[in-house]
């Protein structure tokens, strides 16, 4: 069932009033440009109908080949044809041949302000059609885009892949005025691409968030990672556990409203709540669940993974979120745990070491029982017919009790205690996800080695087999690598507005969508990719 609210004609009232500039088309015909005629004089140069002799031949324009459209992401195929292209023009449709369009026929129509017409037979000169192709075999976010005859059809799968479409459409006409004639074949090399945002320890406006999400619809992602609970804070109204929610929190109707926008633009919010470490506002509120060692010291952040009312707060939340984020992805954490970030876990925490012995027998270790915990809380989210993902940190080594088979691996680093190469998940059979911290990382105030990354080195020196560092996983994993994600970590909170933060991060984002869309070397240089980003607004 589509849970996607309807978009109104004039949701884009910038690009509404670009669509109208361009609806006066100048042209030599007087029509458009549409007929591929010429202005109609006799070989004399004596208008048409002031020839006593009668009418003289028609020349036919001309037209060069075709240019591919400049887009982000580029698209990967067009075949070139001659022809005057198509420009948007007051009072033109946009038609449909199946009623699951709508969404995207009426934002399209707003966005480049034409006439939205719904489900139509007939044919007119400047039509924009929308229609689903019937291959049920396809890539449900491929799709084609064949400009012809004055006239713009756009097609696919699913209705994902004419959405992608309807983005390739309006950057042609942002950028260069008209979509260009001839055929866009195109889908993406990755399915999961995504843009993950911690509104934990910074916490970020509803309406900015907002704003991210029509960027992100527009650049062809399809993820909005939300990590909403750390130490620093928990941002989302919670009625399981009202006690653990920091007073900068955006409401649940707050929340609806940003995975509603999401949906419209076949984006999917991933909710994080990260455990059994980052949990600093939940142990506030809970002080007797905080993990302490043998000399009485607290672990920042960190719950008691020993004590029962630990995990069932933690699967309170879960539960409870569920509803708030349908979508079929969900972030487990796992990762920093402080318990195993020391070189002897079972002296400096003899409770955990006790709890392990007792659930997994004389060998049982921490490792094994934080194992068990991300597992237990795996069993809660599927429950609620969910995929989901663990920090790579989560996966730990050498323990018997091992992750859930059907977790995922969302690798960020490799220098934790016992670290292993991506290739080791890899030939194990796991599907990761690519977070590439010395690529990916947009870390506030760049703490500790972090640096804050850049559109140019994304663009030129990573693609989603880089996983670790600087070195490419070899091309035979490349299928099992499902997508990448660029991430936003507050740390430094005050380091940055959230202008300032959206600022740095846009050209960063039009890097790492070129890459998970087509991995290859792009086609243009740096310098041409900068300057079409800044051409297409």
């Amino acid at each position: 069932m589509r849970r996607r609210r309807t978009i109104a004609a004039a949701a884009f009232v910038g690009t509404v009033a670009l669509g109208v500039g361009l609806g006066v088309w100048a042209s030599a015909d007087g029509d458009g440009g549409r007929s591929g005629g010429a202005a109609r004089t006799s070989s004399s140069g004596t208008a048409k109908g002031s020839d006593p002799a009668g009418p003289s031949p028609t020349p036919t324009r001309s037209y060069p080949m075709s240019q591919a459209p400049r887009t982000i992401p580029a698209v990967r195929s067009h075949t070139p044809a001659r022809g005057p292209g198509w420009r948007p023009a007051h009072g033109e449709r946009v038609v449909l041949s199946d009623p699951e369009l709508a969404d995207e026929g009426r934002l399209i129509a707003g966005e480049l302000g034409l006439s939205y017409a719904g489900e139509k037979d007939d044919v007119r000169p400047g039509d924009v059609r929308l229609a689903l192709s019937g291959d049920e075999g396809g890539d449900p976010e491929s799709y084609s885009m064949t400009v012809r005859g004055g006239r713009v059809n756009i097609s696919g799968p699913a209705d994902a892949g004419v959405f992608y479409g309807t983005r390739t459409l309006k950057q042609e006409v942002h950028g260069g005025g008209s979509a260009p004639e001839g055929v866009v074949r195109d889908q993406p090399a990755k399915p999961r691409r995504g843009f993950m945002l911690d509104i934990a320890r910074k916490p970020f406006t509803a309406s900015w968030i907002e704003e991210r999400v029509r960027e992100l619809g527009d650049l062809k992602f399809n993820e909005l990672g939300l990590h909403f609970s750390d130490d620093q804070g928990f941002r989302i109204q919670s009625t399981s556990h009202p006690e653990v929610v920091s007073r900068d929190h955006l409401t649940k109707a707050q929340v609806k409203r940003i995975v509603d926008l999401a949906a419209s633009r076949h984006i999917t919010v991933v909710p994080e709540i990260d455990s059994p470490g980052h949990l600093g506002a939940v142990v506030a509120a809970h002080p007797d669940l905080q993990l302490r060692n043998a000399q009485g010291v607290a672990a920042r952040g960190a719950v008691d993974i020993s004590k029962p009312g630990a995990a069932a707060v933690v699967d309170d939340l879960l539960n409870e979120y569920a509803g708030l984020f349908p979508g079929a992805q969900w972030h487990l954490g796992g990762d920093e745990y402080r318990a195993l970030a020391v070189a002897d876990p079972a002296a400096s925490y003899p409770q955990l070491a006790a709890a392990a012995r007792q659930e997994y027998g004389p060998g049982g270790t921490v490792a094994d029982l934080a194992t068990g915990w991300l597992n237990d809380r795996a069993d809660t989210v599927r429950a609620h017919d969910r995929t989901m993902r663990a920090w790579n940190d989560g996966f730990l080594r050498g323990a018997s009790d091992q992750p859930a088979k059907d977790l995922q691996v969302a690798y960020w680093t490799g220098k934790e205690i016992g670290a292993r190469q991506p290739v080791e998940y890899l030939s194990a059979g796991r599907k990761v996800l690519n977070y590439n911290d010395e690529f990916l990382y947009y870390v506030l105030g760049q703490p500790q080695t972090f640096v804050y990354p850049t559109g140019q080195r994304i663009y030129e020196r990573w693609n989603p087999r880089v996983l670790r560092g600087t070195t490419a996983v070899p091309a035979r994993y490349d299928g099992q690598i499902l997508g990448g994600s660029f991430a936003v970590w507050c740390d430094l909170a005050n380091s940055q507005t959230q202008d300032q933060v959206a600022a740095g991060i846009r050209m960063p984002l039009r890097a790492t969508i070129q890459k998970l869309w087509d991995p290859g070397a792009p086609s243009l240089s740096w310098a041409e990719f900068r300057q079409l980003a800044d051409k297409l607004g």
